[in-house]
């Protein structure tokens, strides 16, 4: 059986050990969702498409689903070649009641800034309408992104954090711009699932955006230590 080499922060090395991981299996079943859904991903041809992507993109929510069907809308509607990173992000803020819009509105990105990307065709191959080049690695990235944070769903949380790491699609570029780049993004994803998890735990608080957005930023400041102590270990 062939072997691959995992590579892990020196805290979460230690856990791992001290917790007894059995390392092998873990890393085996979560592989075997990333290649599932990833295959999913290149393969889905959109022409046929109507309101749901369930099937085709296994493990999604339903917001994250519902946010590429109208995507995918907005791109045949445009007759456009492909599902571009700009849809992506047009069927996010579209969709209107994920967690990546309220991760926007807790950074404080005025959302107005990107409702229109700028529109420069994507490249991408295949017949028919499918997913630009950019558009697939931005949803790869996003299944990678949802299988590193230990998630066995995608999210638009996700879905935005593959957009602000993608380097070559609109999207990407247009959220740089407006300040969220991929590790603002990743952190602020990071806070805001902690906190509500937190609002979760207390039955008498309602997790509407307000109290999440409080729980974000109580919660945002060590995560933030935390990460840039992993972060500076990695690079040294």
């Amino acid at each position: 059986m062939p072997k691959i080499n995992v590579y892990l922060p020196d805290d979460l090395a230690d856990a791992v050990r001290d917790a007894g991981v059995p390392i092998s299996a873990v890393c085996q079943r979560a592989l075997e969702l990333a290649v599932t859904r990833i295959t999913a991903i290149r393969r889905t041809a959109l022409d046929d498409v109507t309101d749901d992507l369930r099937e085709r993109l296994p493990h999604f929510t339903d917001r994250a689903a519902t946010a590429v069907t109208l995507a995918v809308t907005r791109a045949r509607d445009a007759a456009a070649p492909r599902v571009g990173t700009d849809a992506l992000l047009h069927g996010i803020l579209a969709e209107g009641g994920n967690l990546a819009v309220r991760i926007l509105a807790s950074m404080e990105i005025d959302q107005a800034r990107l409702a229109t990307p700028d529109r420069t065709t994507e490249p991408g191959s295949g017949d028919g309408l499918r997913f630009s080049d950019p558009a697939a690695a931005a949803l790869e990235l996003t299944v990678a992104e949802a299988t590193a944070l230990g998630h066995n769903y995608v999210g638009c949380e996700h879905l935005l954090i593959g957009l602000a790491v993608e380097p070559d699609g609109a999207a990407g570029r247009v959220l740089r711009a407006a300040g969220a780049d991929a590790r603002s993004v990743r952190r602020t994803v990071t806070a805001a699932l902690a906190g509500y998890t937190h609002l979760r735990a207390q039955p008498r608080l309602a997790p509407d955006t307000d109290a999440l957005m409080a729980a974000v930023r109580r919660e945002l400041h060590p995560l933030v230590t935390r990460i840039e102590r992993l972060e500076a270990r990695l690079s040294s």
